[in-house]
């Protein structure tokens, strides 16, 4: 039986993706769209609209409640960091709020930050690559949702994601990778992510990258990202292994991860 079927079968339910969420999604599949366009679509749903606002007046930014306007936080910090702000307020207002689903989210904000940075040095698309970081756990969210206690139980007693896949198969007949990309098809972002999602956990325990070449290098990013958090020798074997399967240059991965690294520190302390 397919992941999808399996889906269907079990009556998940995938959150239905917020219209403003689709229209920025599509826009911004445009190279030429225009920050105005960016603004209107995002005010077009005033929940949505005052969360960003509310992020973007927060500490992290160090506004202190001077941005008013979407139009003037995209002037502040420019049309691809509101954006981001938007889909991840998106995919959280998709939820119910929980204690697991706010570490959860935590989790991913922080991954999507470090493969947008990883992105941008690397000369990979940056907005590709903070989508599938964003969305990258988003099945684990769909579980909790779907059956919260025993999901959560289950999260407690594993200790890594393959773990995690298995023991998600025997209990439901899907794993959460499976699960996140069809949410990923389902609200239209990009092949690349959905193809990250759906392959991230083996990538990041084997450190191989799939053959098709489109899809590699969002893969790589969140290989990378997760190896981050391996240690200084196993980090090495990781950026050796992926250089080489990328062809980029060990020494710009190294500096990638370094910014990468520096950015995350910033926040941090602003934080």
């Amino acid at each position: 039986m397919s992941a999808d079927a399996t889906i269907h079968a079990l009556n998940i339910q995938i959150p239905t993706q917020p219209k403003a969420i689709q229209e920025l999604t599509s826009l911004l599949a445009n190279p030429a769209h225009q920050a105005a366009d960016v603004s209107a679509i995002i005010e077009s749903d005033l929940g949505l609209a005052a969360s960003v606002l509310r992020v973007v007046n927060s500490s992290l930014f160090g506004f202190a409640g001077n941005v008013q306007t979407v139009r003037h936080a995209l002037t502040y910090l420019g049309t691809q960091e509101v954006a981001a702000l938007t889909l991840q307020m998106g995919l959280r207002a998709a939820f119910p709020r929980s204690v697991a689903l706010d570490a959860l989210w935590e989790s991913s904000s922080a991954r999507a930050r470090a493969m947008t940075q990883l992105g941008g040095t690397l000369c990979v698309d940056p907005w590709v690559a903070h989508s599938a970081g964003l969305f990258e756990e988003c099945g684990k969210a769909i579980f909790l949702r779907h059956a919260p206690e025993r999901y959560g139980a289950l999260l407690a007693s594993v200790e890594d994601d393959q773990a995690l896949i298995f023991r998600e198969h025997e209990m439901f007949g899907v794993g959460h990778d499976a699960l996140g990309a069809a949410m990923c098809e389902t609200w239209g972002l990009a092949p690349a992510a959905v193809h990250s999602v759906r392959h991230h956990v083996a990538a990041q325990m084997e450190w191989r990258l799939p053959a098709h070449r489109a899809h590699r290098p969002i893969l790589a990013l969140s290989v990378l990202a997760k190896a981050v958090t391996a240690g200084p020798v196993r980090l090495t074997e990781v950026v050796n292994t992926v250089a080489a399967q990328m062809g980029w240059p060990v020494e710009a991965v190294l500096s990638a991860l370094q910014c990468a690294e520096t950015s995350r520190a910033a926040a941090t302390q602003a934080a």
